[in-house]
């Protein structure tokens, strides 16, 4: 797990390595996160899921000292769909921090969704850490590191899963969340992922084919302006 690193500095657009894929967007989750040794990380916060090629990405819509949180699938642990007979599904585990990451020790998260979805969300999940744990052991984790410098605006191709594909056997339920992530929210870093993904795989895009964004030049100066004052 990491904080704060899946995200542009504003907080505002989810960023993703280059090559890197999501393949399900869902809205209005509830994420409670258990006490750690992460300051002002416990509580519970309404936000966007992601899942990607590579892992989750929780984003709060209320952005503050948590702009994101993110999950690779080999630091999970102990991920469990819960069904209770009254009240609403629920998934639950445990995130362990990624070396060279952000965070410290373990943390308990749950995950809840307030539009749907929770049963068919988790059972891509499991399949995916599954997946992700025989492509590379879990007490092996990848070596980590946070995107840094430029980053661009992501193709369509990363934020429009690909149908009818399979790859390392997995083919999530895309079917139960229809909806979209906003294409001027979707970022790219100009490094490919650091670990190996599972799901339909694209190879990284030459940044020199890619827009740069969060870049801004200031604006001209106004030439013979005045400067006029307002009298009451």
């Amino acid at each position: 797990m990491s904080i704060n690193t899946a995200n542009t500095p504003d907080g505002q657009g989810v960023l993703l390595f280059n090559g890197e894929t999501i393949v399900i967007f869902a809205q209005g989750v509830e994420m409670t996160l258990g006490a750690s040794d992460n300051l002002n990380l416990a509580g519970r916060r309404t936000g966007t899921l992601y899942l990607t090629s590579h892992r989750i990405i929780f984003m709060p819509d209320v952005v503050e000292f948590l702009k994101s949180f993110e999950i690779p699938f080999n630091n999970m642990q102990d991920v469990h769909l819960e069904q209770p007979i009254f009240g609403a599904n629920y998934l639950r585990g445990i995130a362990s921090a990624v070396q060279g990451g952000t965070m410290q020790g373990e943390v308990k998260w749950r995950m809840t969704f307030n539009r749907g979805g929770c049963i068919e969300f988790g059972q891509a999940l499991l399949i995916a850490v599954e997946r992700a744990q025989q492509m590379r052991p879990a007490n092996a984790p990848p070596p980590y590191s946070p995107p840094q410098g430029a980053y661009y605006s992501a193709p369509p191709a990363y934020y429009q899963p690909a149908t009818g594909q399979d790859s390392n056997g997995y083919n999530p339920p895309t079917d139960s969340f229809p909806d979209q992530p906003n294409p001027s929210r979707v970022f790219i870093s100009g490094a490919p992922p650091p670990y190996p993904g599972i799901g339909p795989e694209r190879p990284p895009q030459p940044t020199e084919e890619l827009r740069v964004a969060g870049q801004f030049e200031a604006p001209p100066a106004y030439e013979g302006a005045e400067v006029r004052q307002r009298r009451n």
